[in-house]
């Protein structure tokens, strides 16, 4: 039996395995190999790894795995996976195999579901983003724009009007609040009220946005908003409680609802934080919390020690 399971090999994942491998504890880490920033040309924002690929990123971590014999790493998909009892867990994966363990980690992220926008799918990861954070920097002085309407589309707009002179909000057809219009228009950023028919472009660059009647808007870039759903569904299986916004709930531990069930990454958050970190250093760092709070939780077990984390479960 081995001590954690992890479930997911993103920067999360790896991070968590990082940290339990260290410390001596025998991990497996399960990876599909299919991560959410994997239609990213680069990262960014994460010091040291500026511009590194996510592809790189995944490379590099299997190769810090691999210093240590207590981590096994698996590329293969869980199916499923079940909870005997508090310390004991069962996953079983895609070829067949059935492996166990004491305490199981949750990796496996966020799927995004585009809006129903023709092109958007095409331009995901390249030209059409969603983090100002992860890729603002690299529209500077470029034509952009936001689609949506609402506050958060409004903020997210003006927030970019410092990036760039050239900055359109796009509703999409659908209302704006006349203040909000106003804020932005006092701002310098132009208002599109029609309905988008197509972000259109080429090998991944976007062109122009197409509206309803035929006119065009050339873009660089675009900002849109995706839905957000759990990639596997092993927390809603297990019972953890969740968020209407398909994050799996945590407290500042990584511990879910579930006992012997911890979730790193941006498949989970605090009640406090109002929306997923989609940063991939902030999903590192997670992975370090939650690997920390799980070799002290197994040593609280193994020497019948009273656990201090035990008390701040979500």
């Amino acid at each position: 039996m081995k001590d954690v399971i992890i479930i997911g090999g993103g920067p999360a994942g790896m991070s968590a395995a990082l940290t339990l491998g260290r410390t001596h504890h025998t991990v497996l880490l399960a990876d599909s190999d299919d991560g959410r920033n994997a239609p990213a040309e680069a990262m960014h924002n994460f010091l040291t790894h500026e511009g590194t690929s996510p592809a790189a990123l995944r490379e590099l971590g299997r190769e810090n795995l691999a210093a240590y014999p207590h981590v096994e790493v698996r590329s293969v998909a869980v199916d499923s996976v079940r909870r005997l009892t508090d310390e004991h867990f069962e996953a079983t994966f895609a070829d067949g195999s059935v492996a166990e363990s004491r305490r199981l980690l949750l990796a496996t992220g966020l799927r995004d579901e585009m809006p129903p926008v023709p092109g958007a799918a095409e331009l995901w990861g390249k030209s059409a983003f969603h983090c100002p954070y992860c890729h603002g920097y690299e529209v500077t002085g470029k034509n952009v724009a936001v689609l949506g309407t609402g506050p958060e589309r409004v903020r997210l707009a003006l927030q970019l009007s410092r990036f760039t002179a050239d900055m359109v909000l796009c509703t999409g057809g659908e209302p704006l609040e006349p203040m909000l219009q106003s804020v932005l228009e006092a701002n310098g950023v132009t208002v599109r009220p029609e309905p988008v028919t197509e972000l259109a472009g080429e090998g991944g660059r976007l062109r122009h946005i197409a509206f309803e009647g035929g006119a065009t808007l050339e873009r660089d870039a675009v900002f849109i908003k995706t839905v957000l759903h759990q990639r596997a569904p092993f927390a809603e299986l297990l019972g953890c409680a969740m968020f209407p916004d398909a994050s799996v709930e945590v407290n500042e531990f990584a511990q879910t609802s579930v006992p012997g069930v911890y979730a790193a990454g941006d498949m989970a958050r605090r009640a406090t934080v109002p929306a997923p970190m989609a940063a991939v250093i902030a999903a590192a760092a997670s992975g370090t919390v939650a690997g920390a709070i799980l070799d002290q939780d197994l040593l609280s077990a193994e020497f019948k020690l009273p656990n201090p984390f035990a008390s701040g479960r979500a």
